[in-house]
This record gives C-alpha cells, structure tokens and sequence, in this order.
C-alpha cells in the first residue's frame, strides 16, 4: 500500500490527513464530504458521531470544530481506523474517542445530537438501511442526521420513512439529506 499526504485548508485552519491508497478518496478530500461539512451548522454542546470515519475527516474538522472530546469515530476498517487515529495526532487533537464497529454494533451512545455520514456507494443499500435505521435510534430528540449522496430517490424516501421527513440541498451533483429525530409533542 501506497501512503498519501492530503492537505486542506478551510475555514481557516489547516489539516493534514495521511492516507492509503487502500482507502477512500485517498489523493483528496471527498467532494461529497466537502459539501456535506459545507451544510453543517455545529454548536458548542453537539456531540457528534462521524459514522464510517473512514481516515478521519469528518470527526477531525468536528473535532477541531467543537472540541475531541464530544466527537466519536467510527468505522469497521481496522486499517482506516489506524490512520485515523494518527491524523488526530497529526492534527494535533486528543480525547478523540474511536471505534472499530460494523455499523452501530459496538455504539452504544444514544444521546448524539449529529450523526454524519458518507456512506459507501458501491454497495447495495443494506449499508445505508443500517446507516438511517440506526441513526434513528442513536440520535436524542432534536438530534440531526447529516447524510451525502450522489443517490436521490432511495434516500430520500428512506430517510422519510424513518425520520417522518427529511430536507435534501442539492450541491454539484451531490445531495446532502438533513433528517430530525423528533419528539412527541405534548
């Protein structure tokens, strides 16, 4: 495997993310994460799930965002977990919690208020199911579900059909899908 070194500059900051041919988007950042970071609106108490972390761009901008400590990484490639974890030391962040997981099997926290997510496109939708359904049931009431997608039709009315609604914005052939987990009105 061959290894990489990504920089990116936003919002003023820079980050490094070394990365493996062996893994996604590997020579830059994901066009699709970089419109999906773009609609996200962080606040200082969220605490965030970067689910399928993949080598950690995601978590570590919501890291560095918010603070490492409310942020939890996830993914169930052990390899991308590794260079994970040395980008959160490359970026100089600790208290960054990570975890090897398929899905949400070893999260056990059901209080995030986001959940972000570029799920793989290669495979069928059992991933995403997994990914929506769960999500579902991880976030507080009010939590967010941030997903991105070059997929419309399917997302959206799964996403729907399990938060009751979602809003998608549509950016350079991207969808960014943004779902509530709403609480029963008294």
């Amino acid at each position: 495997m061959e290894k990489y070194t990504v920089k990116w500059h936003y919002n003023g900051f820079n980050y490094v993310f070394h990365t493996l041919d062996s893994l996604f988007s590997y020579k830059q950042i994901d066009m699709g994460t970089r419109q999906m970071i773009e609609c996200i609106d962080l606040q200082p108490d969220s605490k965030v799930l970067d689910l399928g972390c993949g080598y950690g761009v995601v978590g570590i901008w919501a890291a560095h965002t918010i603070g490492a400590e409310k942020v939890i990484m996830s993914d169930v490639n052990v390899t991308a977990l590794e260079i994970a974890a040395e980008n959160v030391k490359a970026n100089n962040l600790n208290e960054m919690q990570i975890v090897h997981s398929n899905g949400f099997d070893n999260i056990h926290d059901i209080d995030f208020t986001l959940i972000i997510s570029n799920p793989p496109y290669h495979t069928d939708f059992s991933v995403a199911k997994e990914f929506v359904e769960g999500s579902y049931k991880h976030l507080q009431i009010g939590g967010l579900l941030v997903m991105v997608t070059k997929r419309f039709d399917w997302y959206r009315n799964k996403i729907q059909s399990v938060f009751g609604g979602v809003k998608w914005v549509e950016r350079n052939g991207y969808y960014v899908f943004i779902a509530e987990k709403r609480g029963i009105q008294i």
